[in-house]
């Protein structure tokens, strides 16, 4: 496993991992890249504005000095009036003293030639924006007779107005392509962590397990031929408690060799599997504190089809951090057994009465990979909801968690 997806830098009382950063700094890239592009487009467009308003300027100024000059012949105006109306690549619309359309050229969607009541009244709305947008230019041919030279953006500028909005789709594209590649990423890497963990553990217990076993086998042979030794009731004990604690050893190396297979899922009674986990901790209290106590409060639950050995591991989990987050001298844990309020779950709360989860990391305890220990590989968390969401279409979460109260919820269908 990479240190990117173990490691987490706490700052300020909160967790970020580095995947977070990465994703942070992405985002961060994307935005100045969105910035600058927008930043550019607009100036490009504005500068395009000023240099066709001044073109405008000197057309109109050009044709009216022709318009208003004596030796200017009908010939002459013709040709400016051409020059400027018809060979222009922007939208131009000329206005009467009332303000009524009589030329206009290159408006989408209306023929020059078109004269109708309804093409003026829209070429009025047009040049109404047109007014708004960079004002009106006054053509005065006559000592009491104006018109009006109005101007819109040419096409260019117009399909400039829209590349901010293409180039921050674009962005936006390309960082949620970036993020579905780095999550698949993650995701393969983390199956690949947990089925090469799997087959590592088990190869790496079976040799000392069939070992110990053969061992113990002949301890009890030795025992039961030598008749003239008698063994001391702590002996037998002792050997009893190491003949479950390897058993319980052969019984981890089976949960992972069950890792990325489909379970086989058997009605038990589930106060009673519930309780063997409990029994299994409770003796060995002594050694973790004296002070810290482990209470079950079974309620009424039907019998419940599960995986023992994996959700065994579950329960394992749950319970071993909750013992592990206490104080040695006055913890508490208590585990809790009862129906949904709708009848279709089993449910199991694991409190304890610890120092809480900070906020920052609350949202993250289930990812493989986090911890806010200074040791351990932080995939127990990660592997409960594994086990109770994938293996036994459960769920589990959070419920709660302050100073003095931190409750782990797990629910289990009955059907």
């Amino acid at each position: 496993m990479t240190d990117s997806s173990i490691k987490a830098r706490r700052t300020g009382g909160l967790y970020i991992t580095k995947s977070t950063l990465f994703k942070v700094y992405l985002l961060l890239g994307v935005t100045i890249v969105s910035v600058l592009f927008i930043w550019y487009t607009f100036g490009v467009i504005e500068n395009l504005q000023r240099d066709t308003r001044s073109q405008v300027d000197k057309f109109v100024k050009m044709w009216q000095l022709a318009a208003n000059s004596p030796n200017t012949g009908s010939a002459e105006l013709q040709f400016i009036f051409d020059e400027i109306i018809v060979k222009a690549t922007f939208p131009i619309i000329i206005l009467s003293q009332e303000h009524e359309p009589i030329h206009w050229r290159n408006i989408p969607g209306v023929d020059p030639s078109d004269t109708t009541f309804a093409t003026k009244e829209q070429l009025k709305e047009i040049a109404a924006e047109m007014r708004r947008e960079h004002d009106e230019f006054p053509l005065q041919f006559a000592e009491n007779y104006v018109n009006y030279f109005c101007y819109g953006d040419s096409e260019v500028i117009e399909q400039l107005k829209m590349m901010p909005f293409i180039e921050i789709g674009i962005v936006v594209l390309f960082m949620l392509v970036a993020l579905i590649g780095f999550q698949n990423i993650k995701r393969s890497e983390e199956r690949h962590i947990w089925v090469g963990m799997a087959k590592e553990t088990a190869h790496q217990l079976g040799t000392p397990i069939s070992s110990l076993l053969g061992w113990l086998e002949m301890i009890k042979s030795e025992k039961n031929s030598d008749n003239t030794n008698v063994r001391s009731k702590e002996a037998d004990e002792a050997l009893n408690n190491m003949m479950v604690d390897i058993k319980r050893l052969e019984r981890i190396a089976n949960r992972f060799g069950l890792i990325g297979s489909k379970p086989e899922l058997v009605p038990q009674d589930f106060n009673q599997f519930i309780q063997q986990t409990i029994d299994y901790y409770k003796k060995r209290l002594p050694l973790e504190g004296q002070g810290r106590t482990l209470e079950f409060k079974a309620g009424e639950i039907p019998p419940v089809a599960i995986s023992p050995e994996l959700l065994s591991w579950a329960f394992e989990n749950l319970i071993k951090n909750a013992l592990q987050s206490v104080d040695s001298k006055s913890g508490r844990v208590e585990v809790r057994s009862f129906l949904s309020a709708d009848g279709r779950d089993a449910v199991v709360e694991v409190s304890d009465n610890g120092q809480g989860i900070p906020a920052g990391a609350a949202r993250k305890v289930f990812r493989p990979g986090f911890t806010t220990k200074k040791r351990g590989w932080g995939l127990g968390l990660s592997l409960v909801k594994r086990i109770v969401e994938e293996s036994h279409g459960g769920k589990v979460f959070l419920k709660r968690s302050k100073p003095g109260e931190t409750v782990f919820e797990l629910n289990l269908p009955l059907g």
